[in-house]
């Protein structure tokens, strides 16, 4: 499987666009490559290094989108809020609401990893879930997955 972004580099910074001191808008994402099989597709973007990466204590998750049909080949920039492809669903982030909510980080340079999953099922309209309750749903249908990171450091305090 291959996930990019036209917007940043593996391992490069996400523009300020993508973030709290930008439009706080979703960045475009692509993919490709997915296993035979592949019927939907989930997409979780969180940052193991909350608070400080110096001394993590938890996970923050930033976006849980599932049911994103896989031959729709990409998520556009804002689709978060503009509008996912039909049948896509969006969970509950850490800020407790649905949808998108950019790179924000109280201190340091932090990693925010996009992991897109292939399930061999959709997973239907469980609400908006939490990451945990995603995960429980998709445990035993995930054919592939791939990780795109990018990194993130406040420049106005």
């Amino acid at each position: 499987m291959v996930l990019r972004s036209p917007a940043f580099e593996a391992g490069g910074e996400i523009p300020s666009r993508y973030t709290c001191e930008g439009e706080d808008v979703s960045p475009p994402l692509e993919w490709s490559k997915l296993p035979m099989g592949t019927r939907s597709l989930v997409l979780i973007v969180d940052d193991p290094d909350a608070p400080d990466p110096a001394a993590p204590k938890t996970t923050w998750v930033h976006w849980v989108a599932y049911d994103i049909e896989p031959s729709a080949g990409s998520l556009a920039e804002g689709a978060s809020r503009s509008g996912m492809p039909r049948g896509a669903r969006q969970g509950t982030n850490d800020w407790k609401r649905t949808g998108y909510g950019g790179p924000c980080p109280p201190i340091g340079r932090h990693r925010y990893f996009h992991k897109l999953y292939a399930l061999d099922t959709t997973l239907g309209d469980i609400g908006a879930p939490t990451k945990a309750q995603v995960e429980e749903a998709m445990r035993e249908h995930v054919i592939g997955s791939v990780e795109l990171v990018g990194t993130y450091q406040k420049t106005k305090r």
